[in-house]
C-alpha cells in the first residue's frame, strides 16, 4: 500500500523544472582593422555589411536553444553603438542589466589581412562585469563564407556545446 502511494506521489507530483534559459543582451560586433589595407582604405562596405550580420544570426541561434533567452537591446542600442564595448570600463554589463540581462554578450572581428581574420566573442556577468567566457576563431579569407563558418562554429562548439554554461550568480 505505501509503495503504491510513493509511486502515485512521484507520477502526480511536477518534475523538477528544467534550468531556467540564460538572459543574454547580444550586442553588435565590433571591428578591430590592424591591416594596412583598412588603414589605407578603412572598412570596406562588404564588411560592414558582415559585421552586421552576425549579431542578428548570434540572438537566433541562441533564442533557438532552450538555453538561452535573448533579451531585446532596443533601448540601450544607440548608447552601445556610440561606445567601443570592448574599452568603456564594464558599460557593456551596465546596459545588459538595464534590459534585464545576466550576460552581456559582446564580439568583435579582428582583420590583420585580407586573409588573417579572427572572431572573438566576451560573455560578462551583467552584474560585476566579471568575464564569464571568451572564445575565438582564426579564419581565412575576407568573405561572407569564412565569416559565417566562424561564428557557426564558435556558437555549435562553444556557446551551444553540452558542457557550456557560464557561471554566472542569478
Amino acid at each position: 500500500m505505501i509503495a503504491c502511494l510513493l509511486l502515485l506521489l512521484c507520477l502526480i507530483a511536477p518534475s523538477p523544472a528544467a534550468a531556467e534559459p540564460l538572459r543574454v543582451a547580444i550586442f553588435d560586433f565590433e571591428m578591430i582593422d590592424t591591416s594596412l589595407d583598412g588603414e589605407m582604405k578603412g572598412t570596406s562596405s562588404e564588411e560592414k555589411a558582415r559585421l552586421a550580420k552576425l549579431a542578428p544570426v548570434l540572438r537566433e541561434r541562441l533564442a533557438a536553444s532552450e538555453r538561452y533567452a535573448v533579451v531585446d537591446i532596443a533601448p540601450v542600442s544607440a548608447r552601445a553603438r556610440a561606445q567601443n564595448l570592448q574599452a568603456c570600463g564594464g558599460c557593456d554589463a551596465a546596459l545588459a542589466q538595464e534590459v534585464g540581462a545576466d550576460v552581456a554578450v559582446t564580439g568583435t572581428v579582428q582583420k590583420v589581412s585580407n586573409l588573417i581574420l579572427n572572431l572573438n566573442i566576451y560573455l560578462h556577468d551583467a552584474k560585476d562585469d566579471r568575464l564569464l567566457q571568451s572564445m575565438s576563431a582564426d579564419f581565412r579569407g575576407n568573405t561572407d563564407e569564412s565569416w559565417s563558418r566562424a561564428l557557426s562554429y564558435l556558437i555549435r562548439n562553444k556557446l551551444l556545446a553540452e558542457s557550456a554554461e557560464p557561471a554566472v550568480h542569478r
